[in-house]
């Protein structure tokens, strides 16, 4: 028998939550009022899409040369504190938080383009005009989507739009 890799193990673990999450998202009631778009259309596209993300993880083929843990743990400790692995975790949830709050006071698109560009840039992605095009353009994409598509009222902040 042949030992499952990390990101076969991961691919699992997010096929579960797949699973469950479609499962969440087949409860949704549907408008008596017929929709072209209904309100689990969203859900279930988000839940069959992780689901094929995770099915692609696990067939993919490992990296030849995995780093063992005592690599990993050496270069932790030489990383500067905020590039280590638990500071991340802890910037990227204070970065979500800051994001819910400023969420009704700036607006949709420019908390959610703050939030995708600055963790781009934090995580290390160095061409800032692609990062800045590829967020507005996401973040662009899902409000028209959601608010003119979907007729979901997202907060418009500070921009006129």
């Amino acid at each position: 028998m042949t030992r499952l890799n990390s990101n076969q193990i991961i691919a699992l673990l997010l096929a579960l939550l797949s699973v469950g999450y479609l499962a969440m998202a087949w409860q949704i009631p549907t408008f008596p009022l017929p929709r072209p778009i209904d309100s689990d259309l969203f859900p279930k596209v988000l839940g069959f899409t992780l689901l094929g993300l995770s099915v692609l993880l696990f067939l993919e083929a490992p990296a030849t040369g995995e780093p063992q843990p005592d690599d990993e743990a050496a270069a932790e400790a030489k990383a500067p504190l905020l590039l280590r692995p638990w500071s991340r975790v802890v910037i990227t949830a204070l970065a979500i938080a800051a994001f819910a709050l400023l969420l009704v006071p700036a607006g949709f698109v420019l908390a959610s383009t703050t939030l995708v560009f600055g963790l781009g840039w934090y995580f290390g992605y160095a061409r800032h005009g692609i990062n800045l095009a590829v967020s507005l353009g996401v973040v662009l994409f899902l409000y028209l989507t959601l608010t003119r598509l979907m007729g979901v009222y997202l907060p418009t902040g500070v921009l006129p739009i």
